[in-house]
């Protein structure tokens, strides 16, 4: 029985044109996406997305609020938690700016598109309604770019709180992908007080799901998924509640999943080193359908090498990676394949 991986029926031909030159592969965006967390009995449940069918990118998949960084998520805010210098560290970039713009874009990507707003009045406090017509107008007024998160939350006399938030994973979207998104996943608990909501227009559903129900639902066939979205769902499982989970981030690894895809005789063979279940075996030979997909783990001269080290026939992938959309990037996160 089929499982619920989101497979493109293109990818196979724009691995070949990578693999022949004949296409150049686009940098990646830099993106942020939030597995929101909450108790429900002794369980913890994550609240997922359904991208609307019609998207261009992983339309019907399940995947979290995230979505791109936008350079303005750069400027300064009041900021709670650990430093941009300490995040910096744990998200592997360069600069405390480039640190604050991803923090900042997981926060305002939750705002947007769930309703969830990770900041308070103090640095020990956190907002606990966000309904209402001012608090709506807010968020579409980010939505549309109108208005930077610097600017929102300064309107508002608002702390972030980055220690509300825990880095869990990093995917990137595989090269030969014409939308690509490096993306950093976080958890964080649902605040007291506040609900999630549908806030997004590239969702046509929500749900709160337990991930291993969730997990259950992808391995049936019946919930669509990417790699990145089922593999970090996985992950979540081990944990009985929000705060367990949180606690948990700081021993996961950041390391970034990089797709790899190689040619053997007209075959493609596709591999997320470390995540064997989501590698792919595709015929090429006359009268195969290049949809006739196999799974399975990649053998023999069919192990996947590190990307630093590119085998003959083989096309690098500067990565893979739930949730993320064309230009803005919606529930990426979920996006990086």
């Amino acid at each position: 029985m089929s499982n619920g991986q989101w497979y493109p029926p293109e990818w196979p031909d724009r691995i070949r044109a990578l693999a022949a030159g004949e296409l150049t592969a686009v940098a990646p965006r830099r993106a942020a996406t939030v597995m929101l967390l909450r108790a429900a009995g002794d369980a913890t449940e994550v609240h997922m997305l359904r991208r609307r069918a019609s998207m261009a990118f992983a339309g019907g998949a399940y995947a979290y609020p995230g979505g791109g960084v936008d350079p303005r998520d750069e400027q300064p805010v009041r900021w709670a938690g650990p430093a941009p210098a300490e995040w910096a560290e744990r998200l592997g970039v360069a600069t405390e700016a480039e640190a604050r713009a991803i923090v900042c874009a997981a926060v305002r990507e939750t705002f947007e598109e769930a309703g969830v707003l990770l900041a308070g009045p103090t640095a020990d406090s956190v907002v606990d309604d966000t309904t209402g017509d001012d608090w709506e107008a807010a968020r579409a007024a980010l939505v549309a770019r109108e208005l930077s998160f610097a600017e929102f939350l300064d309107g508002r006399d608002l702390v972030l709180r980055s220690d509300l938030l825990g880095a869990w994973a990093r995917w990137i979207t595989p090269e030969f992908e014409p939308r690509r998104y490096d993306t950093w996943f976080f958890v964080a608990a649902l605040p007291t007080g506040q609900r999630a909501s549908n806030a997004s227009t590239e969702a046509d559903r929500t749900v709160w799901i337990r991930p291993a129900d969730a997990a259950a639902g992808y391995d049936r066939g019946e919930l669509l998924m990417m790699p990145p979205t089922i593999a970090t769902l996985r992950t979540l499982t081990a944990y009985g509640s929000p705060l367990a989970a949180l606690a948990a981030a700081g021993d996961q690894d950041l390391a970034p999943v990089l797709a790899r895809a190689r040619l053997d005789g007209d075959r493609v063979v596709l591999s997320w080193p470390g995540h064997d279940e989501f590698t792919k075996h595709v015929p090429g030979a006359p009268g195969e359908s290049t949809g006739a997909v196999a799974s399975g783990r990649t053998t023999g001269t069919g192990a996947a090498a590190p990307a630093s080290g590119t085998a003959p026939g083989a096309v690098p992938a500067s990565g893979a990676a739930s949730g993320t959309a064309p230009d803005a990037a919606p529930a990426s996160a979920g996006g990086a394949v």
